[in-house]
């Protein structure tokens, strides 16, 4: 069953009909991004090279529409303030 509240071409089944997986998969890359708390604890995979940071610290991720990591902030303000100096638009996460 289709969420209703969801426009139809956002299910990621209904693309798939339209474009290919790596369409799907690149689609807004370079022009959409998302900011995403995140622990330090849960840093090492998305940047390997951070320093060692007390694990229950709060930073903010700017992240590319793929997931790829962009910039760590210790701020929203700061990782939004990053976003719109790179032209990138930003994307709501619920």
């Amino acid at each position: 069953m289709h969420n209703t509240k969801t426009p139809a071409w956002t299910d990621r089944k209904i693309l798939s009909e339209f474009m290919s997986v790596d369409e799907l998969t690149e689609l807004g890359t370079g022009d959409i991004a998302y900011i995403k708390p995140i622990k330090a604890r849960d840093l090492k995979e998305m940047f390997p090279d951070v320093p060692p940071l007390h694990d229950n610290m709060t930073l903010y991720a700017l992240l590319n529409a793929d997931g790829t990591p962009i910039l760590l902030a210790d701020s929203r303000e700061a990782a939004v303030a990053n976003a719109f100096e790179a032209d990138l638009l930003m994307a709501s996460l619920h």
